[in-house]
């Protein structure tokens, strides 16, 4: 029987496989059960609690009619919407600017990684003090200084408070995944590039054509992947914006922090995250499904 045959009968096995028995049973066991004490203490039983907590339906009648809930869900819907599109189409394209054979084009990649590897806290509060409405702030500074003009109090408006908070995590987590893609170009063979560019393909219509269709299925995959990762984002809103002005810019994480936290309610907050299961639950459906589709075409 083939290897493939085998693979897809459930027959094939890693090389050095084999059942473990006896005293190698009782060994494996030693070294598997201290993590998987951990994993139930951890995971499972906190997220088995949580779900017992939010499993009241009263609780999402309570999060309906309350005022700051849908805000805080146009928020998250704006804040993942906007901050994943801009960032991933910003990093495809960025990522055909570093793939050029220069030297100083490399320094620059260095450099240009560094948001990423900053922590998230600390820069989150540097980019909230550059945005400080008085004197202070950087940004109303070189405003002040450059074009003589006076800057606005940034965090005092519900579309600059929010478009903060995009700008930052879009400048946060770009790095990571320009590499990515950055990674994905390389693997790319030199030979379908050469062929468009003998057959007449520009700069544009190069990466439109042929590019892009290579990289449509990783740029799925990575998309879904931080759409899951970003509907969890907590730092960027609470340390950037905080909320302000008066809570006008929270997102379902930090409004579930508050109910926990400031209004002594942690099962409202924990219904309040539960309530974006309905749309992450489908989106890690189809992440799964494209990698075992990938998969099998491998």
């Amino acid at each position: 029987m083939s290897g493939a045959r085998q693979v897809l009968a459930g027959q094939w096995h890693p090389p050095g496989y084999r059942h473990v028995h006896g005293p190698d049973l009782m060994l494996a066991i030693a070294f598997v059960a201290p993590y998987a004490a951990l994993f139930v203490a951890f995971v499972l039983y906190p997220t088995g609690y949580a779900l017992r907590m939010g499993s009241k339906l009263s609780l999402y009648t309570d999060l309906i009619t309350d005022p700051h809930y849908l805000p805080s869900v146009l928020n998250t819907a704006l804040f993942v919407g906007v901050g994943v599109n801009v960032k991933m189409f910003l990093a495809l394209l960025v990522s055909g600017f570093f793939m050029r054979p220069r030297w100083w084009i490399r320094a620059l990649l260095v450099v240009y990684v560094l948001p990423w590897t900053l922590p998230a806290i600390q820069a989150a509060i540097s980019f909230r003090w550059m945005l400080s409405g008085d004197e202070s702030g950087l940004v109303n500074r070189l405003l002040s200084l450059l074009l003589g003009i006076e800057g606005p109090i940034w965090f005092n408006h519900w579309g600059l408070a929010l478009g903060s908070n995009i700008v930052f995590y879009v400048w946060k987590w770009m790095p990571f995944w320009t590499v990515i893609f950055l990674a994905g170009r390389m693997a790319i063979p030199r030979d379908v590039s050469d062929a468009a560019t003998v057959d007449g393909a520009t700069g544009v219509s190069r990466f439109v054509h042929v590019t892009f269709p290579l990289l449509a299925n990783l740029y799925l995959v990575c998309t879904l992947l931080s759409i899951a990762w970003t509907m969890g984002e907590f730092t960027t809103v609470y340390f950037v914006s905080g909320g302000a002005p008066v809570w006008s810019t929270d997102v379902l994480t930090t409004l579930g922090f508050r109910y926990a936290f400031d209004a002594a309610n942690p099962s409202l907050a924990v219904a309040a995250v539960m309530s974006v299961l309905p749309v992450l639950v489908p989106v890690m459906v189809v992440l799964l499904r494209r990698l075992e589709t990938r998969t099998l075409q491998l």
